[in-house]
Protein backbone atom coordinates (compact mmCIF):
# COMPACT_ATOMS: atom_id res chain seq x y z
CA UNK A 1 0.00 0.00 0.00
CA UNK A 2 1.52 3.35 -0.87
CA UNK A 3 -0.02 6.57 1.02
CA UNK A 4 -0.06 9.57 -1.11
CA UNK A 5 1.39 12.37 0.76
CA UNK A 6 -0.31 16.35 0.60
CA UNK A 7 1.53 17.80 -2.38
CA UNK A 8 2.35 21.15 0.03
CA UNK A 9 4.18 19.01 2.29
CA UNK A 10 7.71 20.69 2.97
CA UNK A 11 10.46 20.06 5.45
CA UNK A 12 11.74 22.41 7.97
CA UNK A 13 14.85 22.41 10.58
CA UNK A 14 16.02 24.16 13.52
CA UNK A 15 19.82 24.57 14.03
CA UNK A 16 21.63 26.19 17.45
CA UNK A 17 24.87 25.89 18.54
CA UNK A 18 25.56 24.95 21.66
CA UNK A 19 28.73 25.32 24.46
CA UNK A 20 28.91 22.70 27.30
CA UNK A 21 24.94 22.21 27.24
CA UNK A 22 23.88 25.60 26.67
CA UNK A 23 22.34 27.42 23.64
CA UNK A 24 24.84 29.59 22.23
CA UNK A 25 23.59 30.59 18.93
CA UNK A 26 20.38 30.16 16.81
CA UNK A 27 17.86 32.00 14.65
CA UNK A 28 17.04 34.46 16.74
CA UNK A 29 20.11 35.56 18.09
CA UNK A 30 21.48 35.37 14.19
CA UNK A 31 18.30 38.19 13.59
CA UNK A 32 19.66 40.28 16.73
CA UNK A 33 23.45 40.38 15.28
CA UNK A 34 22.26 40.54 11.80
CA UNK A 35 20.07 43.66 13.14
CA UNK A 36 22.76 45.75 14.99
CA UNK A 37 24.97 44.93 12.12
CA UNK A 38 22.27 46.31 9.87
CA UNK A 39 20.62 49.19 12.19
CA UNK A 40 23.85 50.36 14.30
CA UNK A 41 21.75 50.09 17.52
CA UNK A 42 20.95 47.56 19.62
CA UNK A 43 17.72 48.75 20.71
CA UNK A 44 16.52 49.31 17.21
CA UNK A 45 17.42 45.61 16.18
CA UNK A 46 15.78 44.33 19.51
CA UNK A 47 12.75 46.18 18.54
CA UNK A 48 13.35 45.08 15.23
CA UNK A 49 12.81 41.31 15.88
CA UNK A 50 10.18 42.01 18.60
CA UNK A 51 12.16 41.61 21.82
CA UNK A 52 13.09 43.87 24.74
CA UNK A 53 16.13 45.93 24.92
CA UNK A 54 16.73 44.55 28.25
CA UNK A 55 16.70 40.40 26.53
CA UNK A 56 18.79 41.65 23.57
CA UNK A 57 21.70 42.68 25.96
CA UNK A 58 21.14 39.23 28.03
CA UNK A 59 21.56 37.64 24.96
CA UNK A 60 24.68 39.23 23.88
CA UNK A 61 25.77 38.99 27.48
CA UNK A 62 25.36 35.54 27.31
CA UNK A 63 26.74 34.90 23.86
CA UNK A 64 29.75 36.65 24.68
CA UNK A 65 30.35 35.07 28.07
CA UNK A 66 30.01 31.30 26.47
CA UNK A 67 32.08 31.98 23.57
CA UNK A 68 34.62 33.48 24.89
CA UNK A 69 34.70 36.37 22.55
CA UNK A 70 33.07 40.17 22.61
CA UNK A 71 30.46 40.07 19.77
CA UNK A 72 28.96 43.82 20.19
CA UNK A 73 30.91 47.38 20.66
CA UNK A 74 28.78 49.63 21.79
CA UNK A 75 28.76 53.73 21.94
CA UNK A 76 27.02 55.66 24.55
CA UNK A 77 24.91 58.18 23.57
CA UNK A 78 25.60 61.94 23.58
CA UNK A 79 25.62 64.87 21.14
CA UNK A 80 25.24 62.86 18.07
CA UNK A 81 23.91 59.79 19.81
CA UNK A 82 24.66 56.15 20.74
CA UNK A 83 25.13 53.20 18.50
CA UNK A 84 26.59 49.71 18.70
CA UNK A 85 28.44 48.07 15.58
CA UNK A 86 29.46 44.16 15.29
CA UNK A 87 33.29 43.02 15.78
CA UNK A 88 34.65 41.35 12.80
CA UNK A 89 34.69 37.91 15.32
CA UNK A 90 30.92 38.51 15.32
CA UNK A 91 30.42 38.85 11.40
CA UNK A 92 32.69 35.79 11.09
CA UNK A 93 30.12 33.80 13.43
CA UNK A 94 26.75 35.14 10.70
CA UNK A 95 28.84 34.08 8.04
CA UNK A 96 29.63 30.50 9.14
CA UNK A 97 25.98 30.08 10.91
CA UNK A 98 24.44 31.36 7.13
CA UNK A 99 27.02 28.60 5.42
CA UNK A 100 26.01 25.61 8.16
CA UNK A 101 22.35 26.39 7.34
CA UNK A 102 22.29 26.96 4.01
CA UNK A 103 24.36 23.41 3.51
CA UNK A 104 22.12 21.53 6.29
CA UNK A 105 19.17 22.48 4.33
CA UNK A 106 20.38 21.87 1.16
CA UNK A 107 21.34 17.86 2.90
CA UNK A 108 17.78 17.74 4.70
CA UNK A 109 16.08 18.75 0.73
CA UNK A 110 17.65 15.95 -0.92
CA UNK A 111 17.05 13.68 2.38
CA UNK A 112 13.78 14.88 1.98
CA UNK A 113 13.22 13.88 -1.73
CA UNK A 114 14.91 10.39 -1.57
CA UNK A 115 12.39 9.49 1.37
CA UNK A 116 9.13 10.70 -0.18
CA UNK A 117 9.93 11.47 -3.40
CA UNK A 118 9.25 14.49 -5.31
CA UNK A 119 5.59 15.27 -4.18
CA UNK A 120 5.75 19.01 -5.41
CA UNK A 121 4.10 19.30 -8.70
CA UNK A 122 6.23 20.30 -11.65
Amino acid sequence: MQICYNDNMDVRSKIWLEVEGETVFGSGRHALLAGIDKLGSINKAAKSINISNRKALSYIQNMEHRLSFQLVERHAGGKNGGGAHLTEDAKDLLLKYEKLERGINELLDLRFLEVFGNSKKQ
